[in-house]
């Protein structure tokens, strides 16, 4: 069991876990899980981690099918700029490696803003934090697992 999983289970959130056999030269994370489990790349939520005002890290949660505007995910949060987070800040925030950022279960507790698209599906996935697992639930229980704002954070 992942972080992610015990953090569901403990809070007894119903979820379903989705297993595929990972291809170890794959660099899109994101686009493999959705053509190995045969979903929509619209379901599937990436967990990115962005350094905010120089400082501070943050989670989006946004389609595979789609990119994080950072101007809009800066006005979300009120604050001035932002970039994506040094692979290594990741790592040692999340406790996840790259292509398995879970969403739940990080060592350290992010603001977090999903896009509201995710209100459009009963269900949505997300990385179970590790490479080949993804966790189906709704995105109403997503947001409160993670006590998130839904906002418009697509380009």
């Amino acid at each position: 069991m992942t972080p992610a999983i015990n953090c569901l289970k403990k809070a007894n959130v119903n979820h379903l876990i989705h297993h595929y056999d990972h291809d170890p030269n794959s660099r899109v994370y994101g686009e493999e899980a959705a053509e190995k489990l045969n979903i929509s790349r619209d379901r599937l939520f990436k967990t990115l981690i962005v350094s905010v005002d120089d400082k501070n890290l943050s989670v989006a949660l946004v389609p595979v099918s789609r990119q994080l505007d950072l101007k809009k995910f800066v006005k979300a949060l009120g604050s001035k700029k932002a970039k994506m987070a040094d692979k290594n800040d990741v790592q040692r925030t999340t406790g996840y490696i790259l292509g398995g950022v879970s969403p739940f279960g990080q060592k350290k507790k992010l603001t977090t803003l999903i896009d509201r698209s995710a209100l459009t599906f009963d269900t949505v996935y997300v990385s179970a934090g590790q490479r080949g697992l993804q966790i189906e639930l709704s995105p109403e229980n997503l947001g409160i697992q993670t006590n998130a704002k839904y906002v418009d954070i697509c380009k």
